[in-house]
């Protein structure tokens, strides 16, 4: 059997962004949960280097929403 959607196709690409952007905030999230009481100087620089992972997946993720026609109006003030 064939796939019915080309792997180039935009609403394809939105939905491995959009996993992709799951999985960084899953890690964001495991981080959390492991986080000792007093963070140490590498516990900080990693946190931040699991939220830019997670903030740059949303980012792509919103531009292939709007690349499959799935544009939304910000409702955070963007």
């Amino acid at each position: 059997m064939t796939d019915l959607i080309p792997p180039d196709d935009d609403r394809e690409n939105a939905r491995r962004i959009a996993a992709a952007h799951t999985a960084a905030s899953r890690d964001v999230e495991a981080f959390l949960r492991r986080a000792p009481d007093l963070p140490t100087p590498a516990d900080v620089a990693e946190y931040a280097a699991l939220l830019a992972r997670e903030e740059a997946f949303r980012e792509e993720r919103r531009d292939a929403a709007e690349s499959a026609g799935l544009g939304a109006p910000s409702i955070g003030g963007e």
